[in-house]
């Protein structure tokens, strides 16, 4: 790819909402996103039953579609990258070739309709990039207004793709007469949609799928809500975080028996969903059950964003294929470069890093996982330095767990966060709010990563590369840490001398350092 930035938009003209969403893409930090906008328009209001779009909804889209068009200039972004894909609502429309030549006149805006298929590989797009998949299949579902995608992908690549006539706005349309609905109702939902769901479970009991990753308004709504029962701050990315069946299901009896009315005054519930929420609510409960899910983990990425990795692969024509994505991986170094890192010093503490994690197994007893984390706060440890040198490694902590870091949980985050936290100046203390808060193995596992990370960046004090590898001999009572070196490594030693304490104390273990001369 070029190293010059490219500006994108991505517009969304859905059934319920019209989104966009601006990224930046340069070879060194990777994609960036801009800004993102929405306009709940319900262009499908109406039209899934009489298959027209409505006037005064026509109107309304292409005003805000006019207004997108404004911010996308205004963030740089040139009207040749600027890319619109109409779904459910606009494709079965029997008047959707005057909508979208009205479009095309007014705001020059070219409009491209596409399939439930497409629009199903499009998610599948967004939310890889977003969310870890692993080895073992993963259900993805994206709930719209009109239409529901399904995907059932693992590392390797897609195994399912479908798009079925269930979006929320429809089934509400379709179903819904009464406030609160009645039993009636919700029997007649379930029946529907368990006869739509049937080939999608099949494949997935074939596919032995065990986990759930919803993207959607409907799904962040849901996240939000229950996140409020909790007393949990909703107003924070919800990406990668997790709900489970047992907290959904508090959450389902508590609001189906509810008026819109007393809907309306729940928190993290937007208004423009009081209703669909409902179909809602009982499309996730037919899901759970149905595919026999304990729990889902939210994507905030989906179509907007595969419509722009999509859109960047035919730019460059990268070969790019989901085999060995590594999202965690370019998220931490896409990280690195927007805050100026010194990428050289960096890899080389995270080596040393590794070095002693490995040797130092049997003692600290931490599971591979933890390993990878470690490697990532290595990486990432100085990144504070971009907004300060005074206290970085505070601040390093606060753009770790707030910089959108891509395919973590917020766990995970909240461990790479504080293990770069300590890797200089005081040692984790249960004095410190947000490290009391963790839960127990993880606080130990921050005690043991931060103290190898405080020891590896002192052998990296010069920051030239001298310490080239580590070979520990441990007894009880001793720890040698043999220095394999380009040069003397005096200063090298006198910095990790200051920093061992710590590990010391969490091993219970005295560290020495010898130099190795000829080896």
């Amino acid at each position: 790819m070029t190293s010059d930035a490219l500006r994108v938009a991505a517009v969304d003209l859905g059934t319920n909402s019209f989104h966009m969403v601006i990224i930046e893409e340069c070879r060194e930090k990777g994609i960036v996103e801009i800004d993102r906008v929405k306009d709940m328009i319900c262009i499908g209001r109406g039209s899934i039953s009489t298959k027209m779009l409505d006037e005064k909804a026509m109107q309304s889209g292409i005003v805000a579609l006019k207004n997108f068009l404004v911010l996308a200039s205004q963030h740089g972004v040139a009207r040749e990258h600027v890319i619109a894909f109409a779904t459910s609502a606009i494709r079965e429309a029997k008047n959707q070739d005057v909508f979208i030549r009205r479009v095309r006149e007014e705001t020059g805006l070219k409009v491209k309709v596409i399939s439930g298929r497409e629009e199903a590989e499009f998610i599948y797009y967004g939310v890889r990039n977003a969310v870890n998949l692993g080895s073992s299949c993963d259900l993805i579902f994206d709930i719209g207004g009109g239409s529901v995608e399904f995907v059932i992908a693992d590392c390797h690549g897609v195994k399912l793709l479908e798009s079925r006539k269930i979006g929320v706005a429809r089934m509400f349309e379709r179903f819904v007469q009464n406030d609160p609905i009645s039993e009636h109702e919700i029997k007649l939902l379930e029946q529907f949609f368990a006869a739509e769901l049937v080939s999608a479970a099949e494949k997935a009991v074939e596919l032995g799928v065990k986990r759930g990753i919803a993207s959607s308004g409907t799904a962040e709504n849901i996240a939000r809500m229950i996140h409020s029962l909790q007393g949990v701050e909703s107003d924070v990315s919800l990406n990668n975080s997790v709900f489970t069946r047992r907290e959904f299901n508090r959450l389902y009896r508590m609001v189906l028996p509810l008026r819109s009315a007393e809907r309306r005054k729940m928190t993290g519930l937007d208004e423009k969903r009081v209703d669909l929420i409902v179909p809602g609510l009982i499309l996730f409960d037919t899901i759970f059950r149905t595919f026999g899910l304990e729990e889902i983990v939210l994507s905030d990425s989906a179509l907007r964003e595969g419509m722009v990795l999509h859109y960047l692969r035919q730019q460059y024509d990268s070969g790019q294929n989901s085999g060995g994505l590594d999202i965690r991986r370019e998220s931490v170094y896409e990280l690195g470069f927007r805050c100026n890192w010194n990428r050289d010093h960096s890899r080389h503490v995270a080596m040393l890093c590794l070095q002693f994690f490995d040797q130092l197994l049997t003692l600290h007893g931490l599971d591979q996982r933890y390993r990878e984390l470690l490697e990532y706060a290595a990486l990432l440890h100085n990144i504070g330095t971009f907004v300060s040198i005074s206290s970085h490694h505070k601040h390093s902590q606060y753009i770790i767990m707030n910089g959108d870091l891509r395919g973590f949980s917020p766990s995970e985050k909240e461990i790479i966060g504080h293990v770069a936290r300590y890797h200089r100046k005081s040692p984790p203390s249960e004095k410190h709010a947000q490290y009391s808060q963790l839960k127990p193995r993880d606080r130990n596992a921050v005690d043991v990563l931060s103290g190898i990370l405080r020891i590896a960046n002192g052998l990296e004090r010069g920051h030239r590369q001298n310490i080239r590898e580590l070979r520990l001999a441990c007894n009880p009572e001793m720890i040698t840490i043999g220095l394999l070196s380009h040069h003397e490594p005096d200063i090298e030693i006198w910095a990790a001398e200051l920093l061992k304490s710590w590990l010391e104390t969490v091993l219970h273990r005295t560290i020495v350092f010898e130099p190795l001369h000829g080896a």
